[in-house]
C-alpha cells in the first residue's frame, strides 16, 4: 500500500472558497428536525457537483421536515468500491441571526448563538473536496454522501435511515473535537435507564402519616449508586430529575433517568443492572417500589488498526504533511449507528471546540485541513486499490 502518493486533489483546496461556504453554511438556521433549509442548498449545490440524490422518509418517524439525503457521484473508475462520507445537517439551538467573526485565524460566533461548526465545517470541507477532484482531474472511484437529519438528540435520524439506499459499504465521518489527523477507531455502547420510583402521595396537613415520599426513597437509591467514572471503559450519569405536584404534596411518584455508555457490552449491562438492583432495594426498604425501563441507544464499533480504512486515511493524511493518531472515545457519533448497520466507517477530527456552546469554534487551520484530508481519502482511496490490482 503506498504512502508517498502525491495529495494532487488535496493541493486543489482554494482556502478562501471553503472559508466563504462554510460562513454561508453556518448562518443557515436549520436545528434538528428543521434541515429543510439545509436540504434546499443541496439540492442545488450538489447536481451541480455530479451528484444524483434522493431523500429518505426518517423524518416520518419524529415530525421533521425532511429525510436523511443520499446522494451519489460516479466514479471515473467504476472497478474502485465506493466510499461515503458522512455527517449531520442539523444543528444545536440557537442558530437564529448566527454571525460568525473571525479572530487571529479561529472562527467563532458573535457570542449571542452557537457557531455550527459542528457539523457545517464537514459539510463544507466535503464540498469543496469534490470541488478540488474535478478541478485537479484526478481519477477516483464512487463518492457517496450519507447526510443525516436530527442527529443531535441521539443519533436520530441514522436510526430511522432506509439503509437499502446506501450504495457504499465503507466511509468516514468527520465529527470530533480532536485536531485533523485524529482517527478514532473504537466507539461506546450506550443505554439510557429510566427508573419510577413508587411511593404514596399525602398531604403533609391532612394525611400526612399516609405518604411514602418517592423523592426520598429515590435519593437512598442514588446515595448508593456508583456514579460517573466507573472504569477506565465505562460512564454513568443520572440526568434528569421529575417529579411532584406541589409544595404541600408528598409526592408519590419520581422519574430517575440516566445513562450509561462503555466500550464492554458486558459493562455496560452490569452498570445497568446495579443501578436497577441499588434503587430497588433502597425503595423496598421503605415500603416503595420501581418500575425499569432500559433503551438501548446505540451499540459499539472497533475497527481494527491493519483495516484498509485506517491505513488509508493515514497514508492520506502523512501525503498533505497532518500527522495521523489512533484513538477512542466514549462520545456518541453517526458513526455507531451506520456501523451497526453494516456501513464500517470511522470517526475523524476536524478540529471544533466548545461545541453546543456560544464559545464554540473552529481554527481555520483545521478547517481547510479537512477539505484537504477528504479529498486526500478520495485520492489514496483509488490508489490503494489499484495497487492491489
Amino acid at each position: 500500500m503506498r504512502t508517498n502518493q502525491a495529495a494532487k486533489a488535496a493541493d486543489h483546496i482554494n482556502a478562501g472558497r471553503l472559508q466563504e461556504l462554510f460562513l454561508e453554511l453556518a448562518k443557515i438556521n436549520a436545528p434538528s428536525t428543521k434541515e429543510s433549509l439545509v436540504a434546499e442548498f443541496l439540492k442545488k449545490v450538489l447536481p451541480e457537483l455530479g451528484f444524483t440524490l434522493e431523500f429518505d422518509e426518517a423524518h416520518k418517524n419524529f415530525d421533521g421536515e425532511v429525510g436523511n439525503l443520499i446522494a451519489w457521484k460516479e466514479g471515473t473508475d467504476p472497478s474502485i468500491p465506493p466510499l461515503f462520507f458522512s455527517t449531520h445537517m442539523d444543528t444545536v439551538l440557537p442558530t437564529e441571526g448566527l454571525k460568525p467573526v473571525i479572530n487571529e485565524g479561529v472562527i467563532y460566533s458573535d457570542g449571542t448563538t452557537i457557531l455550527g461548526a459542528d457539523d457545517r465545517a464537514a459539510l463544507a470541507a466535503y464540498l469543496e473536496a469534490i470541488r478540488a477532484i474535478i478541478e485537479s482531474g484526478v481519477p477516483h472511484g464512487p463518492i457517496e454522501f450519507i447526510l443525516t437529519v436530527n442527529e443531535q438528540p441521539g443519533l436520530v435520524g441514522a436510526t430511522y435511515m432506509d439503509y437499502s439506499k446506501a450504495k457504499s459499504k465503507t466511509g468516514y465521518i468527520f465529527d470530533s473535537s480532536g485536531d485533523v489527523g485524529q482517527i478514532i477507531l473504537k466507539g461506546p455502547y450506550s443505554s439510557r435507564i429510566w427508573m419510577e420510583v413508587q411511593g404514596n402521595a399525602a398531604h403533609i396537613a391532612l394525611n400526612a402519616e399516609e405518604g411514602n415520599s418517592a423523592i426520598l426513597l429515590a435519593a437512598d437509591g442514588l446515595a448508593n449508586m456508583k456514579l460517573g467514572a466507573i472504569d477506565e471503559e465505562t460512564l454513568a450519569n443520572i440526568g434528569v430529575i421529575k417529579g411532584g405536584e406541589l409544595t404541600s404534596i408528598i409526592p408519590g411518584i419520581v422519574t430517575i433517568a440516566g445513562e450509561v455508555r462503555s466500550f464492554s457490552k458486558e459493562k455496560l449491562d452490569a452498570q445497568l443492572k446495579h443501578m436497577e438492583e441499588v434503587m430497588k432495594q433502597a425503595a423496598a426498604k421503605k415500603g416503595g417500589k420501581v418500575n425499569v425501563r432500559i433503551e438501548k441507544k446505540y451499540l459499539g464499533f472497533d475497527i481494527p488498526e491493519d483495516d484498509i480504512l485506517v491505513k488509508t486515511v493515514e497514508a492520506a493524511a502523512q501525503n498533505i504533511n497532518v500527522k495521523p493518531y489512533l484513538t477512542k472515545t466514549l462520545g456518541g457519533a453517526d458513526t455507531n449507528v451506520l456501523n451497526e448497520h453494516g456501513l464500517i466507517c470511522l470517526t475523524l477530527g476536524l478540529g471544533f471546540q466548545n461545541i453546543h456552546s456560544f464559545r464554540e469554534c473552529i481554527s481555520i487551520d483545521n478547517l481547510i485541513n479537512t477539505g484537504r484530508l477528504t479529498a486526500a481519502l478520495i485520492e489514496q482511496w483509488y490508489v490503494n486499490h489499484k495497487t492491489e490490482e
